[in-house]
C-alpha cells in the first residue's frame, strides 16, 4: 500500500530538498505545474512532484543509472512519467529517504544538466 504524504512531510521533504539544490552554484527556484523545479541557467535539473499524493524528486540520470537503481530498489525509484523516457528518474521521498543518497542524485543531475564550466564545479 503506499504511503501517502502528509502535508507536514510534504513540506518538510520539499524543504530540505530546496536547500539541497539551492546551495549549487547559480540554482534557482521556480513553480511549474504546481511545484518546485530547480533550474540552472533555465534548465531543471530537479523537480519536486506531489501529483500522486505521494512526494518525490525527479532528476536527469547519467546513462544506465535508471535501470540499475530501479533494478536494485524499484518501492524507491520509479521512471517518472514524461522525462522518464530522457533518462530521468525518480526517487520517493515519502519513505524515510537517505539524504545523503537524494544529495547525490540531485548533484549528478546538476552536473549533467549544467554549463560544463559549472558543472565541473560539483562533485558528487
Amino acid at each position: 500500500m503506499p504511503v501517502i504524504a502528509s502535508a507536514a512531510m510534504s513540506a518538510a521533504a520539499i524543504e530540505k530538498l530546496r536547500r539541497l539544490c539551492l546551495v549549487l552554484p547559480e540554482a534557482e527556484e521556480h513553480e511549474t505545474w504546481g511545484d518546485p523545479t530547480f533550474r540552472i541557467r533555465g534548465r531543471i535539473f530537479a523537480m519536486a512532484k506531489r501529483g500522486d499524493g505521494r512526494i518525490s524528486v525527479w532528476c536527469k540520470a547519467a546513462p544506465g543509472a535508471q535501470d540499475m537503481l530501479i533494478g536494485a530498489d524499484p518501492d524507491r525509484f520509479f521512471v517518472p512519467p514524461y522525462v522518464g523516457a530522457k533518462g530521468w528518474i525518480g526517487m520517493r521521498l515519502d519513505r524515510r529517504p537517505d539524504w545523503r543518497e537524494v544529495a547525490g542524485l540531485v548533484r549528478r543531475s546538476y552536473s549533467l544538466i549544467a554549463p560544463k564550466t559549472l558543472g565541473r564545479l560539483v562533485t558528487s
